[in-house]
């Protein structure tokens, strides 16, 4: 008896499963309450910016390698963020479809598709040549136009860009950036995770006048974002 040969509607099936599964068991239960969101991740195809030998992984609540080797991906902190870490991020940040929107560490575009559909422009900044061609190309066929990638140090000065509604760093740091929260406007948001390991935290500051107000909500362990400063290991 022959079987019967899956279907690109069956696997269309499977996928959208798998993407309503993400949202409704890893995604809403971790206090993602903003439908718009959560709408959000049902538009933007998160397994279309995942690379092609991990797409299979692209709903699952883990890193997802952005290089070719597992160890150098770790090494490097270069990843996908798990979908969960991802849209919390995004929530916190409040972002305002006039806002302009300062990512660090583009990865695969990801993100910067989910800000880009969220904002009216994103400069999204990666280190790693490879992965700017990577993000470019995922960005462009998921017909996203308002987020230029470029290539750059994200701990470098980028006085000269802002200033930004929204600032979101796609990595962790030890602290948080002090040269990054001049560039807020009035009301403007920084969200990163910060902190050592074992313990880093979600980290939101707002601008408020001359003053600066800071939550932190939730924690999570990520990679680290390179050339951000570390506290110096020498104790007297």
């Amino acid at each position: 008896m022959n079987m019967p040969l899956n279907t690109s509607a069956d696997t269309t099936n499977l996928v959208e499963q798998a993407r309503f599964n993400m949202i409704e068991q890893q995604i809403r239960p971790w206090r993602l309450l903003d439908e718009d969101v959560l709408d959000l991740l049902t538009q933007v195809r998160r397994e279309e910016f995942a690379p092609a030998p991990y797409r299979s992984m692209a709903f699952m609540d883990i890193e997802i390698p952005l290089n070719a080797s597992v160890e150098e991906a770790e090494r490097t902190g270069q990843v996908m963020l798990p979908p969960r870490v991802e849209a919390r991020m995004l929530q916190d940040a409040k972002v305002m479809p006039t806002d302009r929107v300062l990512e660090i560490g583009t990865g695969s575009g990801y993100m910067a598709a989910l800000l880009g559909r969220s904002a009216a422009q994103v400069l999204s900044i990666e280190i790693n040549a490879e992965l700017v061609d990577f993000a470019k190309d995922n960005l462009r066929e998921a017909g996203i136009t308002n987020v230029e990638v470029r290539m750059g140090d994200g701990s470098r000065d980028l006085s000269a860009d802002g200033p930004f509604d929204v600032i979101i760093l796609s990595g962790s740091v030890a602290e948080v950036p002090q040269g990054l929260l001049p560039l807020l406007t009035e009301g403007g948001r920084l969200i990163a995770v910060v902190g050592q390991e074992p313990m880093m935290r979600a980290t939101i500051v707002t601008r408020k006048g001359s003053g600066f107000e800071t939550t932190q909500p939730w924690d999570i362990i990520i990679p680290r974002l390179v050339n951000f400063a570390e506290p110096s290991p020498f104790k007297f």
